[in-house]
């Protein structure tokens, strides 16, 4: 029991040092299915390591699922436990599944008697009544910023389609120029970015491949979308990546003056050809 102990210690001592930004993701098991009405389960956790349950669950009830027709799936056996959710999909029908969460609303920041006050509270959903309710119209300091954040992950029963992956013109989203799962180590794959359905452009990307807790650096890769939002990845091996782009502009409805957009996905490549 000793020299386990001693082993998990010097385990510890040596793993390597990592950003202590928490990442929310949402892991498929497989992302290309073959079948009749093959099922797939997820995990969907917030985490320090890349697909590492190491912090908090995602909430089961911010999950959704687009079927290959644009129809919403039922997510089935959700459990939720102390690091991470679980939950299954039946893929009933050929095509491509989207699994999202998805936010969008204002968040407020201000001065009182010298104090900065900000809403929502975190880990407080946006909604419009509790804005008009605890967010002060003028004070000193008032900064309002319009927000929206997305995290997916695709997977495809036979062939792939494209109808889950239509954009809703709502907040940072992904417009796959090459399909999500239809990804090859030693290729590249076109992406594009859209901020409220127009082009993000100058949005920042970081690609991390899955794995980053057994090795020394995070062997992140990063870009930035050019005028059409467009960006290339070159995928550099196969397994599981997870990316995510941050952008940010001054074009905000009122009464916000800044605008902000999270994405984050999950892909699986698959060994090249």
């Amino acid at each position: 029991m000793r020299l386990r102990t001693l082993a998990i210690c010097s385990l510890a001592l040596t793993l390597p040092f990592t950003a202590p930004a928490h990442r929310a993701w949402i892991l498929p098991g497989a992302t290309v299915l073959s079948g009749e009405a093959p099922w797939v389960t997820f995990d969907a956790a917030v985490s320090n390591d890349i697909f590492h349950t190491d912090y908090h669950p995602l909430r089961a009830e911010g999950l959704s699922a687009t079927g290959p027709g644009g129809e919403p799936v039922a997510l089935q056996n959700v459990a939720t436990g102390r690091f991470r959710t679980t939950f299954d999909l039946e893929l009933s029908r050929p095509g491509t599944y989207k699994v999202f969460a998805a936010s969008h609303g204002l968040s407020a920041s201000w001065k009182d008697n010298g104090e900065r006050r900000f809403w929502p509270p975190r880990g407080e959903p946006f909604s419009a009544e509790g804005f008009a309710r605890n967010v002060p119209k003028q004070a000193d300091q008032l900064a309002v910023t319009q927000f929206s954040r997305r995290n997916e992950t695709f997977v495809t029963a036979g062939a792939p389609s494209d109808t889950a992956l239509t954009p809703t013109g709502v907040g940072l989203e992904l417009v796959p120029i090459t399909h999500p799962n239809d990804l090859f180590a030693g290729e590249s794959a076109q992406f594009r970015l859209l901020i409220d359905g127009e082009p993000a452009a100058g949005a920042e990307i970081t690609v991390l491949p899955a794995g980053m807790r057994y090795r020394d650096n995070q062997n992140a890769i990063t870009t930035t979308s050019g005028p059409e939002g467009r960006f290339d990845i070159r995928w550099p091996e196969a397994g599981r990546y997870f990316l995510e782009a941050e952008y940010e502009d001054d074009h905000a409805a009122a009464p916000a003056s800044r605008r902000r957009g999270g994405y984050a996905a999950t892909f699986e490549v698959l060994p090249g050809l």
